[in-house]
């Protein structure tokens, strides 16, 4: 059976990172957190055979706090560097734009790195300008060790979601976008044959549909390569609106098309419609996302953020 990445990455570490940590730097062994996180279809559990083509391979994260990494970080990175490069049968081949997802860090500078902060953001403002996928980079993987527990409580508090405020928002940009490409601009689109802003209006509704599912089970959205693959996982709404959406894709942009494409899109917007009356977020049974909005806003708190437009979201 084929070895996942983060399998690979685990047996790497306890095959030589363990004791290099242990043998060559025992008085800073116990601020070392390891593990596999970060960019990579491996830190998803997605990778297959043909990930192996590049930025594959032995490899594993050491993050070190800031002080520690300032005083050993460059002579533990030497030591990483001097392990072997092959294990298992397999040859890490890294590419210009794949340097750097594993060795050692700065632990706030990895999480600065993809979220722009050095650890937990303090204010919604912050939250709100952090785009899910890159939580979703800093969050994936595993942690093999962390003797200190820093890494993991940074992480452990970003995982708790998005606050509640944050959360609507967001929420309430996908139902508007929704409603406006998918329910109200995709149909007005084909009737007056203008087929490439279809398709545009179309992708707007997809990528909207898909996210406001993620957030629906608090979950943060992977890059669209990502992003329908991740839904199998999602329990609420995740692997029948994929299905929907994935025959919505299909289907070409031409007018005998369009009637069972209204009627997907339809469908999709009422499953969502159910579920943000069963979490209580809207009250209506209106299945037209646009006229719930507001209804979100004003249950927003943060008058700052309910201040904001309704589509206002950057992702």
């Amino acid at each position: 059976m084929r070895m996942t990445g983060l399998e690979l990455s685990k047996a790497y570490y306890e095959a030589y990172g363990r004791s290099m940590i242990h043998n060559q730097f025992p008085e800073y062994e116990k601020y070392a957190a390891v593990g596999l996180v970060g960019e990579g279809s491996e830190c998803l559990g997605f990778d297959d055979e043909i990930s192996e083509d590049h930025d594959f391979g032995p490899g594993f994260c050491i993050w070190l706090p800031e002080e520690i990494y300032r005083a050993i970080g460059s002579q533990m990175h030497q030591a990483y560097e001097n392990l072997p490069k092959t294990f298992e049968g397999k040859h890490r081949m890294e590419t210009f734009e794949g340097q750097g997802r594993v060795g050692v860090f700065n632990l706030n500078e990895f999480y600065k790195k993809y979220i722009g902060c050095p650890g937990v953001p303090k204010t919604n403002v912050q939250w709100m300008l952090i785009p899910e996928s890159s939580l979703c980079t800093a969050l994936n993987g595993k942690v093999f060790e962390d003797p200190l527990g820093e890494f993991t409580e940074i992480r452990n508090e970003l995982l708790k979601f998005y606050p509640k405020d944050i959360f609507l928002k967001k929420l309430v940009a996908r139902m508007a976008v929704m409603s406006q490409a998918g329910q109200y601009n995709y149909e007005r689109c084909m009737k007056r044959g203008e087929f490439a802003a279809a398709y545009m209006a179309c992708g707007e509704f997809v990528q909207s549909a898909s996210s406001a599912v993620y957030l629906l089970n608090r979950k943060y959205m992977p890059f669209y390569k990502w992003m329908f693959r991740g839904m199998n996982e999602l329990p609420l709404l995740g692997r029948s609106v994929k299905e929907r959406l994935e025959r919505l894709i299909l289907l070409s942009d031409i007018p005998e098309n369009t009637a069972q494409k209204v009627n997907l899109i339809e469908d999709i917007c009422i499953e969502i419609r159910q579920e943000l009356n069963r979490q209580e977020i809207v009250r209506g049974t209106d299945n037209f996302l646009q006229n719930h909005c507001y209804e979100v806003m004003n249950s927003i708190s943060d008058v700052q953020i309910r201040n904001l437009p309704i589509i206002y979201d950057c992702k």
